[in-house]
């Protein structure tokens, strides 16, 4: 969609336009659950569901405070993003007893074609434990890294903008916005390096 016709559906979203909204949904759904997917190796399909659920309800009240500043699916990703986080600590809280476990929300039309789109090819069994793994330990260095480089990293690989798209996101600098990621690279890589290393050195209970 050209960016002329997304500023047009955005204002019809603004003026209450229910078609519009369901259109807006239509488009940017599955990118938003794959999105989710590949940010939590241990997210299942319902875990998906309720985190685009919530971001979309947060677009829908805050669908006036979008001012084109970014593409709407970077802000959409962003929230997205914040979403899966909030989820992810709900969850720990819950395993640390501190919390409720939280319910998954059940779409209310089922028949929306709403519903996250995952890749459903695979490889074997072992190959893809080792690729959750490896997900499961950048993930995590990524949740070590602080806000400032996790935003920039999770921008450029997991949301492929550009340098220029983050500079614009972020209100940087395209020179800042390399030299920033390049610094948060290198600090990425000293916290995930061993846990990978250690991963390999595990050999696999059977």
């Amino acid at each position: 969609m050209s960016s002329d016709a997304e500023a047009r559906l955005l204002a019809r979203c603004r003026a209450g336009d229910s078609d519009a909204w369901n259109e807006l949904f239509d488009l940017h759904y599955s990118a938003a659950a794959r999105f989710v997917f590949q940010l939590g190796a241990d997210f299942s399909r319902e875990d998906v569901e309720e985190i685009c659920q919530e971001a979309f309800l947060s677009v829908i009240r805050s669908i006036a405070s979008f001012q084109g500043a970014s593409r709407f699916q970077t802000w959409l990703f962003r929230i997205a993003a914040n979403k899966a986080r909030d989820f992810r600590e709900r969850q720990h809280a819950a395993k640390r007893g501190g919390g409720q476990a939280p319910l998954s929300l059940q779409a209310e039309n089922p028949e929306s074609g709403l519903a996250p789109d995952p890749p459903s090819s695979a490889p074997g069994p072992d190959a893809q434990l080792m690729n959750t793994e490896r997900r499961a330990a950048v993930r995590h260095a990524l949740d070590q890294l602080g806000e400032p480089c996790r935003e920039i990293i999770e921008l450029r690989y997991f949301v492929d903008l550009s340098y220029d798209e983050i500079a614009a996101t972020l209100q940087l600098n395209p020179k800042t916005v390399s030299s920033r990621l390049s610094k948060c690279l290198d600090r990425l890589e000293a916290i995930a390096g061993p846990m990978l290393a250690r991963e390999k050195s595990t050999p696999f209970s059977v």
